[in-house]
């Protein structure tokens, strides 16, 4: 008790305004990294320009994926522990970004035809992925300090609807200015010359959307280390390193006694890792399988963003009416019903059954919806979770939690790229290799029955 009244004792008694809204832009800032590079830009021009081909890209991908997700799993619950003895967020958000734009920018050298462009755009996908990813968790932990626990879901909920408005922001950018629309021209989408003096022809604007992901996300978290109050430092940082480890191990020793955060970190773990290889694979997908030009899964991506901007603000609305647990449930559901409807796609037939002409848009319309649902419900889920995390532990544990949310979501995450990657390369189907997902997803939403939506204050 000594502890809990020591660390609450350690929250800001007045936020502004400005510092909330400082916090919620860094997603804005690291979206574009989930919306340009992972999914709609630079994963499908990797499908199209790096791999030989579709099923080769979607395979590499996925041990990418899934090497960047065992490193994230190793390292998240120690750091976060650690961080929780130490006391600020800054400095390790600070660290990561660091690697954050490093390897989003070396992304720009990944060039057809190239003997490496392959190595070097797995490698800069895994080192983006590691900064992006323990940025967010450092970021999510300083929730706590700048809103009580009934306007938590709220927060987050805006939070992430922003983000997804500088995703689609970004991506509307990138299409209108600097990617190859028609590659006989080398034009944009809106019929420019790429911007900056970038070759068209050679999918010049596509590999630039690297740097832009890294100049983006550098401008707009900068007010975060400016207006964002950051806890006060506690222990030296020998000690402090001892302490973490300490806790964190009686931590985890403790999880099957504390039956709900128990209950809610095995149930994320398997619907986060489908829908982030959702998110992973979605591109490559729509480009092996549908045949969607880089420009077509771009105004995919535009529509799923809107979509998940608009689910993310609702969800939030929800979350401080009802409670997160409804919210999360809820959007599970519909995320297994938009993965059957995606699997069940392809040029030729609708839902399994259904044939099509190939020359009909309806596989294109049926895709662009599952998007927007996912988009949608994708968004609330994961606002929604950051609010039901927060309620299932105590104030000074809350970084150490983001951490182990982030190790329960990606200590198993090569499960979801292997078996994605494995499945493929059995079956030589993208559509077969991409169905595991759906199993992840149903898996996540039985294990919400255990969890209760109110922990400890």
């Amino acid at each position: 008790m000594t502890d809990l009244i020591s660390a609450n004792a350690e929250q800001p008694t007045t936020v502004t305004k400005r510092a909330r809204v400082s916090w919620m832009f860094f997603d804005w800032a690291a979206q574009p990294f989930h919306t340009v590079i992972l999914t709609f830009i630079f994963g499908p021009y990797f499908a199209h320009h790096i791999a030989a081909n579709g099923a080769q890209a979607q395979t590499s991908w996925g041990w990418a994926v899934a090497i960047g997700g065992l490193i994230i799993a190793l390292l998240a619950p120690i750091l976060g522990a650690i961080s929780d003895a130490t006391g600020p967020r800054k400095p390790y958000i600070a660290l990561f970004s660091i690697l954050a734009i490093s390897g989003a920018f070396s992304l720009y050298f990944a060039t057809p035809g190239t003997e490496n462009a392959v190595i070097i755009a797995l490698i800069g996908l895994v080192v983006a992925m590691i900064g992006f990813e323990f940025a967010a968790i450092f970021n999510n932990a300083m929730m706590p300090d700048l809103v009580s626990r009934e306007e938590l879901g709220e927060l987050s909920g805006n939070g992430w609807a922003l983000g997804y408005v500088g995703g689609v922001t970004s991506l509307i950018f990138i299409l209108a200015f600097m990617a190859t629309s028609d590659p006989e021209t080398g034009k944009t989408l809106i019929g420019l010359n790429p911007l900056f003096g970038l070759d068209g022809t050679t999918y010049e604007g596509d590999r630039a959307s690297g740097p832009f992901t890294a100049i983006w996300y550098l401008i707009f978290v900068t007010p975060l280390f400016f207006f964002v109050p950051d806890v006060k430092k506690r222990q030296a940082r020998k000690s402090a390193i001892s302490l973490g480890l300490h806790k964190l191990a009686a931590t985890i020793k403790t999880l099957p006694e504390r039956k709900s955060y128990f209950a809610f970190l095995l149930s994320s773990l398997f619907y986060r890792d489908g829908l982030n290889a959702l998110y992973a694979f979605g591109g490559i997908y729509a480009a092996g399988v549908l045949g969607l030009s880089v420009t077509q899964v771009g105004i995919f991506g535009i529509i799923a963003a809107l979509a998940g901007a608009i689910g993310s603000f609702i969800g939030g609305k929800m979350d401080k009416k009802f409670g997160p647990k409804p919210v999360v449930a809820f959007s599970c559901l519909v995320l297994v019903l938009a993965c059957l409807l995606v699997v069940s796609t392809t040029q030729t037939y609708i839902l399994f059954v259904i044939p099509v002409d190939a020359s009909s848009g309806a596989p294109l319309l049926t895709f662009y919806f599952a998007g927007t649902l996912i988009g949608a419900f994708g968004g609330s889920i994961q606002a929604a979770s950051r609010t039901l995390l927060v309620h299932q532990v105590r104030h000074e544990e809350v970084t150490e939690a983001f951490g182990l949310y982030a190790f329960s979501g990606r200590a198993t995450a090569f499960i979801g790229p292997i078996a994605v990657a494995l499945a493929t390369g059995w079956s030589g189907s993208q559509q077969i290799g991409i169905s595991p997902i759906v199993v992840l997803m149903l898996l996540g939403l039985i294990g919400l029955y255990f969890v209760k939506q109110k922990g400890p204050a």
